[in-house]
């Protein structure tokens, strides 16, 4: 049975560790960001509505797509009684950009004010192309 576990965990570090595919220059690539101190985690959740299996990045075809990410990030307390300490989020943010092109890289940067999460998809000139449009928050 220890050995078992010892398998299973050296194969979730594996995988956690492989290199990014190359870039498909017939394709656009987005990276991600969390520019704000709370930001912890902002994985690829879903691509036109179709799960993802690595929510490293987001790699489309030129046109129209609609990016639904993961975004768990802290809110640290104010000082009263109610929040003695960091607060845990989780959301989903879905950003809709019709315009991606191939070969061109995109940054995606989801960041926090306090409790309220947002998301905005910059392109390469770092101009704001799309901002969340929807957001749900679980915690």
């Amino acid at each position: 049975m220890r050995r078992l576990l010892l398998l299973l965990a050296a194969g979730a570090f594996a995988g956690c560790q492989s290199p990014l595919p190359a870039v498909n220059p017939q394709m656009a690539w987005v990276d991600f960001a969390t520019p704000s101190p709370g930001g912890k985690l902002l994985m690829a959740e879903r691509l036109d509505n179709q799960r993802l299996s690595d929510g490293r990045f987001f790699q489309v075809t030129p046109g129209s797509h609609e990016l639904r990410v993961r975004f768990d990030f802290e809110v640290f307390g104010g000082g009263g009684s109610l929040m003695t300490g960091p607060v845990e989020r989780l959301c989903y943010m879905t950003i809709r950009f019709d315009h991606f092109e191939a070969g061109q890289r995109y940054r995606l940067e989801a960041r926090s004010l306090a409790f309220t999460p947002s998301a905005r998809l910059y392109n390469a000139k770092r101009e704001i192309v799309a901002e969340d449009r929807d957001t749900n928050c679980i915690i």
